[in-house]
């Protein structure tokens, strides 16, 4: 087993079997975690603990996993954590659900022990690129403190916002981000812009990056593939 990772994660859902499966093999990567039974529980152990990452179920009594998830990134005061969704084949509707909500990531039940651990490792290594000057994918490095975006090592120029909208949107590689958290995180409180603002920003990022790099998702937003 290795050591502690450093990283705490915690469990919502309903269904005590569940919570008992996932906290036995995470725990068995040395990861700390801590479980709830349902969303409003999740909500008050994500503002009292912090964790790092949380993994929670849609359908849950008392309040369901979109409610609990808008809640929390509502929640200014909370070291924003990744949160994914635990979903079943069935519950397709739930995904678009959850980007909108604020999810960053959806696991589908059943949940293999092998898939569990390799999703939390990337998600986990999402959050420590965010926190980083440079973010590095596979051809495109986007450095922060130089204002400098790389395509196979050539220098691309960015304006301002493209370089804002690449720097979001390459930040987490497969998180979709809605056009609300895109339009709140670029253009913030600045003039008032519309949706349309987004989609001519996008297509000037493929003209200079190619098409291949930012995939979008009908009805909710886009999304960054390395």
């Amino acid at each position: 087993m290795q050591q502690n990772k450093a990283n705490t994660i915690l469990l919502v859902d309903d269904e005590q079997d569940i919570l008992e499966f996932l906290q036995y093999n995470l725990e068995r990567e040395g990861y700390k975690v801590l479980t709830a039974s349902n969303g409003l529980e999740g909500v008050e152990m994500a503002q009292k603990h912090s964790p790092d990452l949380i993994l929670m179920d849609v359908m849950m009594p008392r309040m369901d996993g979109i409610e609990a998830c808008h809640m929390i990134r509502k929640e200014l005061q909370l070291a924003q954590p990744l949160i994914a969704f635990l979903t079943s084949r069935s519950e397709d509707y739930s995904q678009v659900a959850g980007f909108e909500a604020g999810a960053d990531d959806y696991i589908t039940k059943p949940i293999r022990p092998r898939l569990l651990i390799s999703k939390v490792e990337a998600l986990l290594r999402r959050a420590n690129r965010k926190h980083s000057e440079t973010i590095e994918t596979s051809k495109i490095t986007v450095n922060r403190e130089r204002f400098l975006v790389l395509l196979e090592g050539q220098e691309v120029q960015l304006p301002k916002k493209e370089f804002e909208l690449i720097e979001l949107l390459a930040s987490r590689p497969g998180k979709v981000f809605t056009r609300e958290q895109i339009l709140g995180t670029v253009w913030g409180d600045e003039t008032i812009v519309g949706e349309r603002t987004i989609d001519v920003h996008i297509r000037k990022l493929r003209e200079k990056l190619g098409e291949s790099y930012i995939r979008t998702i009908k009805g909710v937003g886009y999304t960054f593939s390395e």
